[in-house]
């Protein structure tokens, strides 16, 4: 599979396009999205294949990614597999390409199930922009939600969430059908303006217009049915408008605890952009917002739709001894609030004007806060621009420091975590033998994943090399552990017996000198370990097991057998022990299985149960035809679909 395979590969929309925005690869969750079969679509522009009132949106994504080499996010309206449309957030990002050493432009859905609350964040923004109100009804469980909109609206309803029968109790008795016939028939396309009569709690009534339509959240995701909501009502009240400040109050509240959550629980780096741009100037009441990371001293940004791409060129790329704004709220860790174009040039006079200070109005306002946390170099920093008039208050300042200290962590700790998953790799690579090509009368095939917990690493291994004599030495084991420990650990257990092996034509002795070996150095793990030689000519096996899972044998008529080898405890534990071997034959057309513990005992998996799981896949997979690796395969694949907590490592050896 080539790398464009691996980019479209999956379930949601997926396109890789060139710079100037022509489809040249797609997947068919893609080609479903836009209307076309995917013959259809190779070769045109991808934004030309979106309805006019998203087609700007589309072609400024992929702009973005192409001119700016960085990641681009929007909220775009697929057409969905069934009635509604499906509200995706889309991102844009510049990839090699496969076939040269060009780039091009990888367009992709997200996953957004963990924060479906992002796609609804462009809905409520054009519905305040436009002053209505947007709510969300749930078929399923009949309930509404009020997701923001006009204050004046908002007013009316102070619970965020109200079962469907309370709204219907609320308005007047004449047209209530009206409005259950106004969700019955809600469809993919704009309902009309339906009038509506609503008594809210200690006020007279109000004369609303509503109107539906039905959205997806998400490949995948739920479908609602969301409204918007007018207010026809001529007269406004002076109790409406405490209301509503209180309701703006608590959806401000609620925005900031949901923005706090999703910093904390942001995984990767691109889910910290995805938190930030989709929230970051609707929480703050801003009109656009930028994230810029520092990448080797050079900022690499990012925006949202509120900032257009060109007037973020002349800030990405550039190096943090920059004598402007951002590199040095960065550089120095101290917050920046810019209160117009003049104080800009009277501050920076040599740095290079952010270009949105060159066509704002005097009284624009522009905030940077630097992503920090205590005692350590800001990460990066985020601005956001605020509306003419506007100036953020000391609380509101002093929040989002609050709320950018919390993202300097996230993002320490999601690059940390990746520089240790990348070293553990690399380790757990170089840990791993590679097996000996063209074995004589043998098919031999390893699988190795570790532990879902800690590091990317763990204790497992396995090695297969030729004897003096022309035998074939396998061995598995399993070292106490899933960390770096008994990363060192298996090392030089592994090592040990294939030095020792070098010299001792039996198992049985390889193993009892390891022993002695392991428990003279007082090793402070132990280890279980199977060691089996084969002669290729006859396929007579010798083996032995230190404390080890059983050994599994298979045939080409899909049966299986288990066999407990002699041998003694596991290593590093008991001195002076003397192991014993026995001897068996390896029929043709069939194999043995060794396996470590984590592909046979999981949560609700006992020993015995697992043991026969994997002799059955085994027998069946020689029954199918199956080669050593794909055995092997099978028999991993199912360790991994009961959600192993073990590191598991799998060795196949097929007579031929």
């Amino acid at each position: 599979m080539d790398a464009s395979d691996e980019l479209l590969r999956g379930a949601d929309p997926a396109a890789l396009l060139t710079l100037d925005g022509v489809i040249r690869s797609l997947n068919d969750a893609m080609a479903t999205a836009l209307g076309k079969p995917a013959e259809q679509c190779l070769g045109r522009d991808f934004g030309h294949m979106w309805p006019a009132n998203q087609r700007m949106s589309a072609e400024s994504l992929v702009a973005h990614a192409a001119r700016m080499k960085t990641v681009a996010m929007r909220v775009l309206d697929f057409p969905g597999p069934g009635e509604a449309p499906v509200a995706c957030l889309i991102e844009a990002r510049t990839v090699k390409d496969p076939a040269g050493d060009g780039q091009l432009v990888w367009v992709h859905a997200l996953d957004a199930r963990n924060d479906l609350a992002s796609l609804v964040i462009p809905f409520r923004l054009a519905t305040t922009a436009a002053r209505l109100g947007l709510w969300m009804y749930s078929p399923f469980d009949h309930q509404m939600e009020w997701l923001g909109g006009a204050p004046a609206l908002a007013a009316l309803f102070p619970d965020p969430a109200t079962p469907l029968s309370a709204v219907i109790s609320a308005v007047h008795p004449d047209d209530r059908e009206a409005l259950r016939q106004l969700l019955r028939s809600a469809s993919a396309r704009q309902s009309p303006w339906v009038k509506l009569r609503y008594l809210p709690e200690h006020d007279g009534w109000h004369q609303l217009a509503a109107q539906t339509r039905r959205i997806q959240l998400g490949y995948g995701g739920p479908e609602r049915i969301f409204g918007m909501l007018r207010d026809d009502t001529k007269q406004a009240k002076r109790k409406e408008k405490a209301q509503a400040a209180l309701t703006a109050e608590r959806q401000r509240a609620k925005d900031i605890a949901d923005f706090s959550s999703a910093l904390i629980t942001a995984a990767t780096e691109q889910e910290l952009q995805q938190v930030a741009l989709t929230r970051l100037a609707a929480t703050f009441g801003a009109t656009g917002a930028l994230l810029a990371l520092v990448d080797e001293g050079r900022l690499r940004v990012s925006t949202d739709a509120g900032i257009a791409m060109w007037e973020v060129d002349v800030l990405h790329g550039l190096p943090l001894d920059h004598p402007s704004a951002l590199p040095e709220a960065i550089r120095t860790g101290r917050p920046q609030l810019i209160v117009d174009r003049q104080d800009y040039l009277r501050r920076w006079p040599h740095g290079v004007d952010f270009p949105r200070l060159g066509r704002l109005g005097r009284d624009y306002a522009v905030s940077i806060t630097p992503l920090s946390e205590t005692g350590n170099q800001p990460l990066g920093a985020w601005l956001v621009t605020y509306g003419s008039g506007y100036r953020p208050s000391l609380d509101e300042r002093t929040l989002m420091g609050t709320l950018a200290d919390l993202a300097g962590q996230a993002l320490r700790r999601i690059r940390l975590q990746q520089a240790r998953v990348e070293l553990a790799t690399a380790l757990q690579r170089t840990m791993l033998p590679t097996l000996p090509e063209h074995l004589p009368g043998l098919e031999v095939s390893a699988r190795y994943r570790p532990s879902r917990d800690g590091l990317d690493i763990g204790g497992d291994w396995y090695d297969v090399f030729v004897m003096p004599d022309g035998a074939i030495a396998l061995e598995i084991g399993d070292a106490q552990g899933h960390d770096v420990g008994a990363a060192a650990a298996m090392g030089q257990v592994r090592a040990s017996m294939r030095t020792i092996a070098a010299h001792e034509p039996d198992p049985a002795t390889v193993l009892t000198r390891t022993n002695d070996l392991l428990v003279t150095m007082d090793a402070t793990r132990f280890a279980s370990c199977t060691l089996l030689h084969i002669d290729p000519d006859n396929g007579q096996v010798t083996g032995t097991s230190a404390g080890h899972v059983p050994l599994l044998c298979a045939h080409k008529d899909g049966s299986h057998s288990i066999r407990e080898l002699a041998g003694g405890p596991v290593l590093g534990v008991v001195p002076d022990t003397e192991y014993r071997e026995e001897t068996f034959t390896l029929d043709e057309d069939s194999a043995l299985v060794m396996v470590t513990d984590g592909v046979v005992e999981g949560p609700g998996l006992t020993l015995d149960a697992g043991l026969e799981r994997a002799g059955t896949l085994a027998g069946t997979a020689l029954h199918d035809g199956l080669n050593a690796e794909e055995t092997a395969d099978r028999i991993l694949d199912a360790a991994v679909a009961v959600d192993h907590l073990d590191d598991v490592a799998v060795l196949v050896i097929r007579r031929t």
